[in-house]
């Protein structure tokens, strides 16, 4: 189902077209309403009037999160208070929160870029849709709410927690489609299996966002829910999820590109890189009153694809996130990211998906690190011979993957405490040492 054909199956020329008016309309709308973005143009002499071309958009300083921070709360707000009709915010955790601000005309906007997605992961009006994202200043429950109401689908605004009461919901209220990160859909599916009632769910379609997820966690979602799983990806800097979804076919998440224009740029060679290439992805709002944001830097590594799809939608394509440029971890010189670890954890079938990165600094001032992963079954813990077969054979697979020695802990089932928000997957205790 493509729940707009003229906006989803324009031609790329089109599509080009359309993109340059919004991309002239919103930088001069930005320079006009926000002042950071006035001196920042202004300090290298560059005039809205001056963007001619969508290339011309390399001339335009990056907005980092820090820009963010401090214009911390309402600095970068385009409008009065008095047109803003919604704030949200990220978590937090590391300073003050990203915060965000909506007119009517955008969270009308967001609405229609959530009904987009839900259409392409196989949502229909038809579908009972459990929103298991917690609702509240972050972008994903609301975000998601509306954008299901949108397609004319059933909502059930479950939020986060309470994971039996869940399950009985989904259960009593026939759900058919799930809305979660893919740690918490899997939690979901492993309680419900614990629990004898998981041929007794409807769940067909499982659209998970809010963290980064490999190949072999898709793959894990779709044995256990024996749903499709669908990623969507966003963030609250350009207006939460809505900037691009998956199809059935699962190539790719197709791009909302009349109202994001998205960049690959190799950052550090302030380079534009071509389709298909690797790098962070740059993401400038087309159409946003409320808080127009020119060349975010999302520290996401992704690549693009032109490519018509199979589904029909001509929508350029990006890659699934394979890291971020900011949860690389560097250990004795080697770049290492969790969703490597990920992928080699998953292609194990005698191991479980729930995990921890462990990295710490020993005596020597070296760094270590090891991975704490569950067994499927407790039995294995038992068989001294098959226990230490299974440590030898995961860490023979890190070493080829990440290049490095890689120790293993493997514990129990459900012996990793679970979370049901965003996950935490690495402890870096080298911080500590560091202070």
């Amino acid at each position: 189902m493509i729940y707009d054909e003229r906006a989803e199956k324009m031609s790329r020329a089109e599509i080009a077209e359309l993109q340059l008016a919004k991309l002239k309309k919103i930088v001069a709308y930005a320079y006009e309403n926000v002042p950071m973005y006035k001196k920042r143009f202004d300090e290298i002499g560059l005039k809205p009037d001056q963007i001619r071309t969508l290339k011309d958009i390399e001339n335009i300083p990056y907005t980092t999160k820090d820009d963010l921070r401090n214009n911390y709360p309402y600095g970068l707000f385009a409008v009065p208070m008095n047109q803003i009709v919604r704030v949200h915010a990220s978590s937090g955790t590391t300073g003050k929160p990203i915060v965000g601000g909506y007119t009517k005309y955008d969270l009308e906007n967001w609405a229609t870029c959530i009904a987009r997605i839900l259409a392409a992961g196989r949502a229909t009006p038809d579908d009972i849709i459990q929103v298991s994202f917690g609702y509240g200043l972050f972008t994903g429950g609301f975000g998601l709410h509306y954008g299901i109401e949108k397609l004319g689908a059933t909502v059930v605004p479950m939020s986060s927690g309470n994971t039996e009461r869940q399950l009985m919901i989904m259960k009593d209220f026939g759900v058919t489609g799930l809305v979660a990160t893919p740690s918490y859909a899997i939690y979901l599916a492993e309680t419900a299996k614990k629990l004898g009632i998981l041929d007794q769910l409807k769940v067909k379609n499982c659209f998970i966002g809010a963290e980064a997820s490999t190949k072999e966690m898709h793959e894990a979602l779709q044995r256990l829910w024996g749903a499709l799983p669908t990623e969507n990806y966003g963030l609250t800097e350009v207006g939460g999820p809505g900037v691009s979804g998956e199809c059935e076919y699962k190539c790719g998440m197709h791009i909302n590109e009349d109202f994001f224009y998205p960049e690959i740029v190799n950052v550090d060679q302030n380079k534009v890189l071509g389709e298909g290439e690797y790098g962070e992805m740059l993401i400038t709002t087309l159409d946003k009153q409320g808080m127009p944001i020119l060349r975010y830097r999302t520290k996401d590594i992704t690549a693009l694809d032109y490519s018509p799809c199979k589904c029909g939608r001509t929508t350029a394509r990006m890659a699934r996130i394979i890291g971020r440029t900011d949860d690389m971890m560097v250990i004795r010189g080697v770049n290492v990211f969790p969703s490597q670890i990920e992928s080699v954890i998953l292609g194990i079938p005698e191991l479980g998906t729930n995990y921890e990165i462990v990295v710490e600094r020993d005596a020597n001032f070296m760094d270590t690190i090891e991975v704490h992963v569950e067994v499927g079954d407790s039995s294995l813990l038992t068989n001294y011979a098959n226990l230490e077969n299974l440590v030898a054979r995961t860490k023979a697979k890190l070493r080829t993957v990440v290049q490095l020695d890689v120790k293993v802990k493997l514990v129990e089932p459900f012996g990793i405490k679970r979370g049901e928000g965003k996950v935490k997957r690495v402890i870096d205790k080298r911080k500590v040492y560091d202070k």
